[in-house]
């Protein structure tokens, strides 16, 4: 027998579906994302940590599970959800059902409701506050709830996501077979770290070594690095105090490089201002100028917050500041480097896990500037 699950919206609103996933009630803030492909490397993103993600490809689940296809050991996000689910998945190498996969890890999902009308609705009202129930009787008891629930603004959830100790990442069955011994060695800040990412360093000939958010500017240079990556992440970066207090005694040291919510971080150390986007950019066919280069990159995105460009480029104790590449669809600053020392702030995500390649090039980037760096220092 189909069980019913609803989703009810702070505007009010209720959305009846069928219940899929573990049976839990759950809150979130509900954004939407546009990919077509990569329900798993979305499922697993710990940038996605308490929100829902409405997936406004009609049909989901359609190739399984895979292995190598998860970006974190584990689920994020608060719950999925689905125009329609597809249970019989069909690739040879999916080692389960996308729903077996929600149950094991214990997270909600629904489907068979409108994913159109709730895009529309994000796009018109900003991402708003949900909660997913399959008790019809306590709608309205919920409903109370979830006005009282806080909003994203002000929330550090790195320390929900970020690993407790440090470690070496290994190669994997992903990673090309190379020789790392006497490569450059980078320290990545982990905000919630995709593996992918640590796989493109890798692929760059660089050694990896991740530690918490939490970590001090004065272990972080005890370990020698050649270069740093400031990882994605979730929530507001402006709540994320301690890592911004760190990076600006980390600024000029050595290389840095920021992705997402690091690149927010970096311009926050460097005494500029970020805020909260209407409803994010989230999807793999975002449009980005290279400034310099005037081409245009089509990029994969996750992120809430953007970096105001005048704060950014008016208030800065460590030099001038470059904007390097503009979203075509906002005008959002999408990264930024500064003049006079090694860093480099890229917003959306290089690695392209799920999405286009288009900006893996600046993995390169950041490796001969390590390279060029160690050779004048």
């Amino acid at each position: 027998m189909t069980k019913k699950a609803f989703v009810l919206f702070e505007d009010g609103s209720v959305h009846q579906g069928r219940a899929l996933g573990f049976d839990i009630e759950t809150f979130g803030e509900v954004v939407f994302n546009t990919a077509m492909t990569g329900y798993q490397e979305v499922l697993t993103d710990p940038s996605y940590c308490q929100q829902m993600v409405v997936m406004t490809y009609p049909h989901i689940g359609s190739y399984g599970i895979h292995q190598s296809h998860s970006e974190s050991d584990k689920p994020h996000l608060s719950a999925m959800i689905m125009g329609d689910y597809v249970d019989h998945y069909s690739h040879k190498n999916a080692c389960s059902s996308l729903n077996a996969f929600l149950i094991q890890h214990q997270i909600p999902a629904i489907d068979q409701v409108d994913t159109r009308l709730m895009t529309q609705k994000v796009r018109t009202l900003g991402a708003m506050k949900a909660v997913i129930t399959r008790d019809e009787t306590q709608i309205d008891s919920l409903k109370k709830r979830l006005h009282t629930m806080p909003s994203m603004e002000g929330k550090n959830l790195v320390s929900h996501v970020t690993c407790k100790q440090s470690y070496y990442w290994q190669t994997d069955h992903a990673d090309k077979t190379c020789d790392l011994e006497g490569a450059p060695c980078v320290v990545v800040i982990d905000c919630g770290v995709k593996q992918h990412i640590l796989r493109s360093l890798v692929s760059m000939g660089l050694q990896v070594e991740v530690v918490p958010a939490e970590t001090c500017a004065e272990d972080i240079l005890s370990r020698k690095p050649d270069g740093i990556m400031i990882s994605n992440g979730p929530g507001d970066p402006e709540a994320v105090t301690k890592v911004i207090e760190t990076l600006k005694l980390l600024m000029g040291k050595v290389p840095m490089m920021g992705i997402c919510l690091g690149h927010q971080l970096l311009a926050l150390a460097l005494g500029g201002k970020t805020y909260k986007l209407k409803f994010g950019h989230h999807g793999t066919n975002h449009p980005v100028q290279n400034i310099e280069s005037k081409k245009i990159e089509i990029t994969s995105m996750n992120h809430g917050f953007a970096v105001d460009r005048a704060s950014l480029e008016s208030s800065n104790a460590f030099g001038p500041v470059e904007i390097s590449h503009l979203h075509l669809s906002d005008g959002t600053v999408e990264g930024f480097r500064l003049k006079q020392a090694p860093v480099i702030g890229i917003q959306y995500h290089p690695e392209g896990a799920p999405g286009p390649h288009d900006a893996h090039y600046l993995f390169k980037e950041f490796a001969q500037c390590i390279k060029r760096f160690m050779k004048t220092s």
